[in-house]
């Protein structure tokens, strides 16, 4: 192993930027060549098909088998002029990645002669094999059949793998009894359930609003380490992120990385996946160094949210394939390093009308800030009331790593909206005894009016908050890096939905009994503003403090994933999920026992992956460094230098033989417990079994060997050192 480090080593030392070559178009220009957008449509399909097309979008209504054909056949006279040879259904099943089965456009007619075929059947649905799928026993193994669905709201693309061309179709997937087994349907499903709840609530206050849309801005945290170092260090290889390695001298304390000059290798990997992403019509705007060393980010901008889920899947597997051009890994694990900064994921969230409007930016009169206050208002009421279900939806077991670190929001769903808007919300509960007479301007009595002047200075960011009102939008900041943004937007699309259906049902009510509408309006906000005060938190959301006053406000704060599923399962939940349609009581049931499955397997790997460098590799290097040693006061004694130098090379002898008794103890005690965890039959009880005592063992077992690190010479060290992992490149 230690040679392996040394040869890697000496191939980082070798590396040079790679030349980026550009083909002399602008951006604009290339942008979205490879996506079979409005422009290819209209380009390839006659008009009246185009016409019926955008029409079955629009409205969400089916496609006709007619225009399908006519797709169909647009797709592939496109994807064959641009060199695609196949085509694929590209979904996205509960394993957080991508899946596709490529078919090939060859095919053989009635008379046997070889031509180029696809039809509307295959454009709208395939039956790849689900059998390996996860399903959370929804069906049983050897039932295969799953079938895969087009989704005509986001556009084909063309992806180019070693030199050949691959039309992707996105896709939704189910299974042969009609369960979704996928990210993609119950997000569709909440965005039109939040959509309608929207637009019923903004037919108080404009009746032209005939469609709301749910945007979406992911902006994507992710470190780069040399391919040759990654590939020395099995732990990251096997589970994204270092199980061992002392911190460095020099970590990011000096802050010296963040937006730094971004050095030359990363920055001609940059200019490639940017290039690709653009191509395949992703809007990337930003790319800067985040706070860790060797971390990144980029940034697109807004879009329609199931389009921006899709592209950021999308945009993660580019990253993979030019990092891999570049001799980089990236790593997308939310704490692949102890000691520095994890990777998010901020989901920057927002709706906008037909009309133009974005309902969560303060308008000019006093009617849009009315507006403004009630999707506004109704959204962190509806984060206060499920809150535990918004924090089970970020739940994971790479992700337990990050939240309630130093750098990365706590557990605890707390809601930042900054301190002019916190004092427009005390003031509407401080005037919830106001007298309004007939006659009285409600917006200038209630300080409604005030809002934009207010707002022209408004108060920074919050990045130790979770969710935060960022001006225009708010920013749910605890998703994770290498997650699937479609479980926390589905989410929040349904309780953001829920709320506002029974913001509609008070406010009606009110009305009926005969008070004005923007009175009754008022009240229900005001109601809203003083039941969710407990979730509002301006302060250091990462301090010890926050905790205690959590806990007495009534907020959960659920660090471990084992039990923030819980929330999933809850009465509550499932009659939420089922009066949208967003899942079934099976479906749910289904995903809390999938995620728990995913904890487990991964803690398991993970404790594998330990028990085997420990034993196999710490160890022996450390024993073989202490026979170095003991030989070493061995020769001086004989020579009579039985001195104080031999005396402390007798004490760090000692000392590694309690690293080495350590380890050993503990790895023992990790494979007991986990043996004794996987005879758990109750799936929730073995997740627990195993965060409550087989992850309890590695904290121990890397204190030890991290020692270790430091006591062993250098050159006998197997593991690649944070030093070089973060430094050398």
């Amino acid at each position: 192993m230690a040679i392996l480090r040394f040869k890697a080593l000496e191939l980082v030392d070798q590396r040079q930027p790679l030349t980026v070559e550009s083909n002399g178009e602008r951006r604009s220009d290339s942008f979205g060549k490879n996506v079979f957008n409005l422009d290819a449509m209209r380009a390839t399909m006659p008009g009246e098909y185009f016409k019926k097309l955008q029409s079955a979008i629009k409205l969400g209504s089916p496609v006709e088998r007619s225009v399908a054909d006519a797709v169909a056949s647009a797709m592939k006279t496109w994807a064959m002029a641009k060199g695609a040879t196949h085509y694929t259904h590209w979904f996205q099943p509960l394993t957080g990645a991508t899946a596709e089965k490529h078919d090939s456009f060859f095919d053989l007619n009635s008379d046997g002669r070889p031509i180029e075929n696809f039809k509307g059947s295959a454009l709208v649905q395939q039956e790849p094999d689900a059998s390996s799928f996860p399903n959370g026993g929804i069906r049983n193994t050897f039932e295969a059949r799953g079938y895969t669905a087009w989704d005509p709201t986001s556009p084909a693309f063309i992806i180019e793998t070693a030199g050949a061309k691959t039309l992707c179709i996105p896709t939704i997937f189910v299974a042969y009894t009609g369960e979704a087994l996928d990210y993609k349907a119950p997000l569709l499903k909440s965005l039109a359930s939040l959509e309608k709840a929207a637009v019923d609530v903004c037919q108080y206050f404009d009746k032209d609003v005939n469609r709301v849309n749910t945007t979406l801005g992911i902006e994507q945290e992710y470190f780069l380490v040399d391919r040759a170092l990654y590939n020395a260090r099995p732990d990251l290889v096997m589970t994204g992120r270092t199980l061992f390695g002392h911190a460095p001298a020099k970590g990011q304390q000096l802050d010296d990385h963040y937006f730094g000059s971004i050095p030359a290798r990363v920055h001609a990997y940059m200019l490639e996946y940017e290039e690709e992403a653009n191509k395949l019509g992703i809007p990337l705007r930003t790319r800067h160094n985040e706070v860790a060393p060797h971390q990144f980010e980029c940034a697109p901008t807004f879009e329609d949210a199931n389009l921006a889920v899709d592209h950021n899947q999308l945009l993660m597997d580019i990253m993979e394939r030019v990092a891999d051009k570049h001799n980089f890994k990236v790593l997308l694990h939310e704490k692949p390093f102890a000691g520095v900064n994890g990777s998010g994921k901020h989901n920057n969230w927002a709706l906008s009308t037909d009309t133009g409007v974005n309902l969560l930016a303060p308008g000019r009169r006093p009617k849009e800030n009315l507006q403004f206050l009630a999707f506004f208002i109704t959204t962190i009421k509806a984060v206060d009331r499920y809150a535990d279900l918004l924090r089970a939806s970020i739940a994971s077991a790479s992700n337990d790593h990050r939240l309630g670190a130093n750098e990365a929001p706590p557990a605890i769903m707390s809601v930042f909206v900054g301190s002019m808007l916190n004092s427009v919300l005390d003031e509407l509960e401080r005037t919830a005894k106001v007298p309004l007479d007939k006659g009285d301007n409600i917006y200038l009595k209630l300080g409604i009016d005030k809002i934009p002047a207010i707002l022209l200075d408004n108060t920074d960011r919050n990045r130790t908050s979770p969710f935060a009102f960022t001006g225009n939008k708010f920013e749910f900041r605890a998703v994770g890096s290498s997650a699937n943004c479609s479980s926390a937007m589905t989410t929040l699309n349904t309780i953001v939905a829920e709320q506002l259906i029974d913001f509609k049902t008070s406010v009606d009510a009110l009305i009926e009994q005969g008070k004005k509408k923007e009175v009754a309006i008022v009240e229900v906000l005001r109601e809203y503003v003083i039941s969710s005060k407990k979730i509002r938190f301006e302060g250091n959301g990462y301090s010890d403090e926050w905790k205690d006053e959590a806990e007495k406000r009534g907020l959960s704060n659920i660090p471990t994933t084992p039990q923030a599923l819980d929330a999933i399962v809850e009465q509550e939940a499932s009659s939420l999920f089922e009066r949208h349609h967003i899942f079934s009581h099976v479906e749910l049931h289904a995903r809390h026992e999938i995620l728990l499955e995913d904890y487990i397997k991964k803690i398991q790997i993970e404790s594998r992956v330990m028990g085997d460098l420990a034993i196999n590799h710490i160890i022996p290097t450390a024993v073989a460094y202490q026979t170095k040693l003991i030989n070493n006061v061995r020769g001086l004694r004989e020579l009579g230098l039985d001195d104080e130098s031999s005396e402390v090379t007798v004490n760090t002898i000692k000392a590694i033989s309690r690293h080495i008794s350590t380890i050993k103890t503990q790895v023992d005690g990790m494979v007991n417990s986990r043996k004794v965890a996987n005879k758990i039959e109750d799936t929730r009880e073995r997740a627990i079994a195993y965060c409550d005592t087989v992850k309890t063992h590695f904290d121990t077992i890397r204190r030890s060997v991290d020692k270790l690190e430091l006591m062993v010479a250098d050159e006998d060290w197997p593991l690649v050192k944070y030093r070089e992992l973060l430094f050398r490149h």
